[in-house]
């Protein structure tokens, strides 16, 4: 009798040549890759190394051996083939200590567990790792020759070899190509225009980047950005410097005739604008009085307003500051402050923290949290002699002040870092809300209140004049405002003459939609596709073909065209004449237009391309920045053709990649 290797000593079977066959279970151990068994007589079989062909004991009658001392020929390297260098694949499964790469022990043996698959060592597949890793997390180039990571990698996979600076900026730019390909067959089948947003940084080279964005809908209605380009732009403020930029990028997307619209934070000439507006493909690019150029970015307006609010509380905010600073600084002040808050029981669940001075919504944060617990700082002198910083009645006052400024500004740019819904729609309503609410600020008769708010007035009055036309456009194509919202807000603004305004909204929106009526947008891959699909069961009889070709009914489609434009034109009056859906709070635009394409054809097309214009041109991470966003020292150093390569690659990686698995493998050994 024996024990079958891997079972229980209770599970026996027989070996007489009449028994049935044995199923033994498969073995799970690592060292079978190195070793097999041979019968050397009657009852013993023995376990031979592949490499040295030396044997060991394995089973003799009942008794089994086990695998240890396999496992020690192969591990501690006793394996005279091993030795000589024989079975390339030996070194995945330990890794020899050296003591030149640092390290007070040798490493401990390490197997893998019988249910991980042994992964031979890729070398172009590490480095594809290492590069993405690098754009992922913005790490320089120049790590793979730093000495910490040449050891550190060393001693994971000593078969890695080391790479230098130029061998991973190509392979860096190797994945920006493939990530892009990837992007530029996507973008292929979107069947509507794009919209592109330009955000100037500059340099410690007086070198201006221009990141290019494109915002567009795909076929399944669904709103997307991507940064498409970052383009080096040697004189920053010439008249041709974004012109230039945009250009490059339609030609290097073949997106000529598709751009709808710009957003840009970049102060631009006159002559600046007339190079951009013939890029559009808007054939009257005066519509809406040429506001389908948006010259200002909301959330640079709105950081614009935030720093006049902060520079005229500068004083305080410092007392506070510095308030807020002892107390974080040190545990034991920390500790005495949360002694006083549940003493005097105060309500509040926030907590202090430091602002960041780059970012005034952190200023905000700051300042409210610190006058929801001014209670605490008033009576931290009586338990903490040492503090002697605490505002002043007349101090917390002005905070409650500049918190009432900051609050709807700090609101309205938190949608932009949240939402991934059209948000055109939703700024027509804040931007109106914020103008209104400073109009009454104006008559305070509280000079610092009054003051303040003239100044923050001047800027959104500039941005109200700038692009409340096109926010009012896009508010329309809502089916549940439409014009009323339009009419009702520009009444409360503008009194007696909104109708004037009101007028200019209504023309621009019929103008444009007669552009939709007579330029058809022409046929996409994705909609080719399904137009070939539904004609693939139809009878294709030769009378059919030469009746429906291109040629045979030219004449036809220009007279539908010249006969139906009263026709077609009403798809929008019926849209505007039907009644508002109810307002809901949670309800998807794009969604009810996808539904609805079949009953307005022409123009779901021209929602589509209004739903996706942006109002803000700065990066979600740099919504709240106070001052214009500069490239570090580092990437200034690089040529312009990596810098777009890493920033690009890492934008596109963080949508995944249809190229490359994301999944981690567990490798053990």
């Amino acid at each position: 009798m024996e024990t079958i290797p891997g079972e229980s000593n209770n599970q026996l079977a027989l070996t007489t040549p009449e028994a049935q066959p044995i199923k033994r279970r498969k073995k799970k151990s690592m060292v079978w890759e190195y070793f097999t068994i041979e019968n050397v007589s009657a009852g013993c079989r023995r376990a031979y190394c592949k490499r040295c062909k030396q044997s060991f004991a394995y089973s003799t009658g009942s008794k089994v051996a086990g695998t240890s001392h396999l496992k020690r020929h192969i591990a501690k390297g006793t394996c005279r083939a091993l030795l000589r260098g024989q079975g390339q694949d030996n070194n995945q499964f330990i890794t020899p200590y050296n003591p030149k790469m640092g390290g007070s022990e040798p490493p401990k043996r390490r197997y893998r567990s019988p249910s991980s698959p042994f992964i031979p060592f890729d070398q172009d597949r590490c480095r594809h790792e290492i590069a993405r890793m690098i754009i992922m997390h913005e790490y320089p180039l120049h790590i793979v020759e730093h000495p910490g990571f040449i050891a550190f990698v060393q001693n994971l996979q000593p078969q890695f070899d080391k790479m230098s600076f130029n061998t991973v900026q190509g392979d860096c730019v190797a994945t920006y190509l493939r990530e892009k390909q990837s992007l530029m067959n996507f973008i292929e089948g979107i069947p509507g225009r794009f919209c592109l947003t330009l955000d100037m940084w500059s340099s410690n080279q007086t070198l201006g980047y221009v990141f290019i964005t494109g915002h567009f809908v795909d076929s399944g209605w669904k709103l997307h950005r991507r940064v498409f380009n970052v383009v080096m732009e040697p004189y920053p403020d010439s008249h041709s410097a974004l012109s230039h930029a945009i250009a490059a990028c339609l030609s290097d997307w073949s997106l000529e005739g598709k751009l709808f619209s710009l957003t840009f934070n970049h102060p631009l000439s006159e002559a600046g604008l007339e190079n951009l507006r013939p890029l559009l493909c808007v054939k009257n690019p005066l519509i809406l009085n040429g506001q389908l150029l948006i010259r200002n970015c909301i959330a640079r307006t709105m950081s614009s307003m935030a720093k006049d609010v902060l520079g005229a509380g500068q004083e305080i905010i410092k007392k506070i500051r510095d308030s807020v600073k002892y107390v974080k600084m040190s545990e034991s002040h920390d500790d005495k402050f949360i002694q006083v808050k549940n003493q005097l029981q105060v309500p509040s669940e926030k907590s202090l923290f430091l602002d960041n001075q780059t970012q005034w919504n952190t200023t905000y944060q700051m300042l409210a949290a610190a006058s929801e617990l001014k209670e605490v700082f008033d009576c931290l002198d009586t338990y903490d002699p040492d503090y002697k910083l605490a505002p002043s009645m007349e101090d917390w006052k002005l905070a409650e002040t500049l918190c009432s400024f900051l609050k709807p500004l700090f609101d309205a740019a938190s949608i932009l870092t949240t939402t991934t819904l059209p948000t055109v729609i939703t700024f027509f309503y804040e931007v109106w809300k914020i103008h209104v609410d400073l109009g009454r600020s104006i008559t305070s008769e509280d000079p610092f209140i009054s003051n303040l708010a003239k100044s923050m007035q001047e800027k959104i009055d500039k941005y109200w004049k700038d692009c409340s036309l096109v926010l009012a456009m896009a508010v329309v194509m809502d089916p549940r405002f439409k014009m009323k919202l339009v009419e009702f807000s520009f009444t409360k603004i503008y009194g007696e003459d909104a109708p004037t305004y009101i007028k200019t909204v209504d023309d621009g929106i019929h103008e444009l939609f007669l552009e939709y009526v007579a330029l058809p947008l022409p046929l996409t891959p994705t909609y080719a596709e399904e137009v070939n699909g539904a004609n693939n069961g139809r009878t294709n009889e030769s009378h059919q073909g030469n009746l429906l070709s291109d040629h045979g009914l030219a004449d036809f489609d220009v007279y539908i065209m010249e006969t139906n434009s009263q026709q077609m034109k009403s798809e929008l009056d019926q849209y505007l004449e039907e009644s508002l859906l109810p307002r809901v709070q949670e309800f998807d635009v794009l969604g009810w237009w996808k539904l609805n394409k079949m009953k307005y054809p022409t123009l779901s097309k021209m929602a589509r391309d209004i739903l996706s214009i942006p109002v803000s041109a700065a990066a979600t991470e740099s919504i709240f920045d106070i001052a214009d966003k500069q490239l570090d020292e580092y990437r200034s150093s690089l040529r312009p053709e990596t810098v777009e390569a890493l920033i690009c690659a890492k934008d596109w990686l963080h949508y995944g990649s249809s190229d490359v698995s994301n999944a981690l493998v567990k490798m053990e050994f």
